[in-house]
């Protein structure tokens, strides 16, 4: 097995009765929403954070996984969450918020979600784009990981982009889109208006599709990550206030 990198790892700890779950995403690991992760874990919490496969070791571990392998690992955590919880909240960073909401739409009693830059769409053209480099015998691209605006706090995440997994991430982010009315719970939404990774637009595709009641926040001072960028405490704040809310 490969080593994971420092800070990569998961977290397993055990609280009260109120259990999270927390997501990373794509081509990151468990380093970039720790913070997040941690705050809960003050809180009492139970918490799970996995690391999702393929990820947190090195780009080549991950050629071969796809949307199917991390979307069964989410499952699995949240299986052990609640079979050891009483009431279950998840929350996830850009894929991770994207595995957040398709665990939503196959757990109606969820008491919440939490999502931050969620990925729910795919940009227009960019399917076509990598599906001709990947046929032209090309296995990755320049990353797009560490799209932070504070320069003190780097994220971990791969120096390249693999392409295969990218596409299987689109036709999963493209059904997710779709089922989005089957998220019946509350949500708390937080949206970086300077993402350079996944469109604002993305998160207003999920404001205006789910079932459920919708909190909106604004990460003004933070990019794609912003789980570890200048708003980082401004999100663990509201996540611990809407974790009160939903399970009182």
């Amino acid at each position: 097995m490969t080593e994971i990198m420092p800070g990569a790892e998961p977290m397993s700890v055990a609280g009260g009765p109120v259990g999270v779950l927390v997501l990373h995403g794509f081509t990151g690991n468990p380093q970039s929403i720790r913070p997040l992760a941690d705050g809960f874990v003050a809180a009492g919490h139970t918490v799970e954070m996995p690391l999702l496969p393929g990820h947190g070791t090195r780009v080549e571990d991950m050629l071969d996984t796809s949307w199917a392998d991390w979307s069964a690992a989410a499952e699995a955590a949240f299986e052990s969450l609640a079979a050891r919880t009483e009431q279950q909240v998840v929350a996830g960073l850009s894929m991770g918020g994207s595995l957040t909401c398709w665990l939503a739409t196959r757990h109606p009693d969820l008491r919440g979600i939490i999502c931050v830059n969620p990925a729910t769409q795919v940009p227009p053209g960019m399917r076509e784009l990598v599906q001709a480099m990947v046929d032209g015998g090309d296995d990755v691209m320049d990353g797009i990981g560490s799209d932070v605006a504070d320069p003190g706090s780097p994220e971990s995440a791969y120096p390249e982009t693999p392409l295969r997994p990218l596409l299987s991430l689109f036709a999963a982010a493209e059904q997710v889109g779709a089922d989005l009315e089957q998220v019946t719970c509350p949500v708390l939404l937080f949206t970086s208006p300077q993402d350079h990774v996944v469109p604002p637009t993305d998160s207003d595709h999920l404001a205006a599709h789910v079932s459920g009641p919708v909190e909106r926040v604004s990460c003004d001072r933070s990019y794609h990550v912003a789980t570890i960028d200048y708003d980082r405490d401004l999100i663990i704040r509201r996540s611990l206030e809407f974790v009160d809310g939903v399970v009182g």
